[in-house]
């Protein structure tokens, strides 16, 4: 069945997203060091901070979709999307030489399988059962 595959998928995603999150709220400029980053202005460390209530957020939207994947379906596109855009960034920004494929390490290929193994389980049948049955995909309060 594919719903345990994916379920194992989005919580992975979801620790990823926290231990992210975490580090750059944290300890941003070790972080920055860790990856052999040249140390950045300290204006830097507000906007890692935001970046880290994002990951956050995005963390607890995996969780959550790992429960009950066809019903936070949203959540998987969203990340689809924030995933795509992160790899288009993170090449952009290798082959334009501003940082080395060794200092984004596994941003050169964790959005790649994080979106392929999003899609190959992608809960279509689910979502739409639900919608030729008219049950809502997401809580109505």
């Amino acid at each position: 069945m594919i719903r345990r595959p994916l379920r194992v998928t989005l919580v992975f995603i979801g620790v990823v997203q926290l231990v992210l999150g975490a580090a750059f709220a944290l300890a941003p400029a070790r972080f920055g060091a860790m990856l052999g980053l040249p140390e950045t202005p300290t204006w830097v460390y507000w906007m890692f901070c935001m970046f880290s209530a994002r990951a956050l957020g995005f963390a607890y939207g995996m969780f959550l979709a790992a429960r009950d994947p066809a019903r936070h379906i949203h959540w998987i596109q969203a990340m689809i999307g924030v995933q795509a855009i992160d790899w288009l960034a993170t090449m952009y920004f290798v082959l334009s030489g501003v940082v080395t494929l060794a200092q984004v390490s596994t941003a050169s290929f964790l959005p790649i399988i994080f979106i392929g193994m999003l899609v190959v389980f992608y809960p279509r049948q689910q979502v739409a059962t639900r919608v030729i049955h008219g049950q809502p995909l997401s809580p109505s309060k």
